[in-house]
C-alpha cells in the first residue's frame, strides 16, 4: 500500500501520500547487521583442514596470530597464501620485520603462530613444518585442536579400516594407526 489517504475538502478526491514509509526496511536492515556479525568470525580461516580434538582450554592472546595450515594433501598455506616449506621462514620474517615496534609480543621473533594440520596428514609432515619454524628463530609455534565435546565418544574406525598388529603392519609410507 502507499500509505494512508488525504482528503482536501469536504467533497475533494482522496490522493495517495507521496512519503515513503522506511520502518520495514530499517528492520530488514538491522537483522542482516546481526546476521552478518554473527557469520563474520566463522569466515575466519578459508583453508579447510579437519583439526583433532581436544579437551584444553583455549589460550589467551593480545595479538592476532599468525596461521599456517598444512592440508590432506600436505600443502602448506600462510593465513589463505600457499606457500612452499623452503619459502616459509623467509615469509614469516618478512611478516616479522613489517610488524610495527611497541606490540605487546615483544620482539618479532616473538609473535604467536599457529600450526593447524588436517587429521588425515602424517605427524611427520606436521613436525617438519613446526621444526622449519623453530629453526628460523620463532620460539612462539604451538599445534592447533578442536574442543572436544566431553561426552561424544570417540570416531569409529572407518569402514575397511584394519588395526595395525605384527599380523597386519602399515603398508609402506603409511603412518602407523
Amino acid at each position: 500500500m502507499a500509505g494512508p489517504l488525504m482528503k482536501r475538502g469536504a467533497g475533494a478526491r482522496y490522493r495517495p501520500m507521496a512519503e515513503i514509509n522506511v520502518t520495514p526496511f530499517v528492520d530488514v536492515m538491522l537483522v542482516l547487521l546481526i546476521i552478518f556479525m554473527v557469520a563474520a568470525p566463522m569466515m575466519t580461516t578459508g583453508v579447510p583442514v579437519d583439526l583433532p580434538r581436544t579437551t584444553a582450554q583455549p589460550l589467551n592472546q593480545e595479538q592476532e596470530p599468525l596461521t599456517i595450515s598444512v592440508d590432506p594433501q600436505g600443502r602448506i598455506f600462510l593465513q589463505e597464501t600457499e606457500v612452499p616449506l623452503e619459502g616459509l621462514v623467509a615469509q614469516l620474517q618478512a611478516i616479522a620485520r613489517n610488524q610495527p615496534a611497541g606490540t605487546a609480543a615483544g620482539s618479532a621473533q616473538e609473535r604467536r603462530i599457529f600450526v593447524r594440520g588436517d587429521r588425515a596428514i602424517s605427524y611427520g609432515r606436521v613436525m617438519e613444518v613446526m621444526g622449519t619454524i623453530s629453526a628460523g628463530g620463532f620460539t612462539r609455534v604451538a599445534l592447533l585442536a578442536e574442543q572436544a565435546n566431553p561426552t561424544a565418544r570417540p570416531p569409529a574406525p572407518a569402514a575397511g579400516a584394519r588395526p595395525n598388529t605384527p599380523a597386519n603392519p602399515p603398508a609402506r609410507g603409511q603412518a602407523p594407526r
